[in-house]
């Protein structure tokens, strides 16, 4: 069983040149986000609500702590700060390590390989192109399923969906369909109004951690 973060990764590699899809502030955030999400879906972090020993709108660690080595070394970043993380301090805290911690695993799982060049032989480059994509292309099946067909999601695939569209990288994983459909579609979903009120809140929240956290960079980087 792979991460949503092993699944969102690979869709946001193109196949063929090994390089992102989107850009190098959106794509470790979101592999990030996808991180929480997972462990909040999972009942082991939860936002704090009012009334709870933690500030409205934080992380706390509730649950067991999880045997998979990556989300334990995001459980232990989560529980060891200083204060309660808001989900977008934990993203902007964690996306640096989670990224290479999903890009080596994809790696060692065989699904992509990872190539070093030099462009104009000074410039040092590396890329991960498809080696294994059976996977992958499972993954993209029932996103077309759920995007373009309209079936229903289950709780999996709205939490991807929900961070393909924090990122507005929906019509570049599905080029050849209807942007303009496809992410009204993906927004509905991201919304999670069919799931249950638990996984809603996390998917929202986490949702909107994302899109905040890969925009103020963003920002920074125009103006400057």
């Amino acid at each position: 069983m792979t991460l949503i973060a092993e699944d969102l990764l690979l869709l946001l590699l193109d196949d063929g040149s090994g390089k992102p899809v989107v850009d190098s502030t959106k794509l470790p955030r979101a592999v990030a986000g996808a991180v929480i999400l997972e462990l909040a879906m999972s009942g082991v972090v939860t936002v704090a609500q009012d009334g709870e020993d933690v500030k409205k709108g934080r992380l706390a660690v509730r649950g067991p702590r999880p045997d998979e080595p990556i989300l334990q070394e995001a459980v232990a970043a989560i529980d060891g700060a200083k204060r309660p993380m808001t989900p977008k301090s934990a993203v902007e805290k964690l996306h640096k390590a989670m990224h290479e911690r999903v890009l080596t695993r994809v790696i060692d799982r065989g699904f992509v390989d990872e190539q070093k060049g030099r462009v104009l032989g000074l410039f040092p480059t590396t890329s991960w192109p498809a080696r294994d994509t059976a996977h992958e292309a499972q993954v993209r099946e029932t996103l077309h399923w759920v995007l373009v067909d309209g079936r229903d999601p289950d709780a999996r695939t709205c939490a991807l969906v929900a961070l393909l569209s924090s990122i507005d990288a929906v019509p570049k994983v599905f080029p050849g369909a209807d942007k303009r459909s496809i992410k009204k579609r993906a927004a509905e979903i991201a919304e999670g109004q069919w799931a249950s009120e638990a996984v809603r809140k996390a998917v929202e929240d986490v949702w909107s951690a994302v899109a905040v956290a890969v925009m103020v960079p963003t920002i920074v980087t125009t103006s400057s």
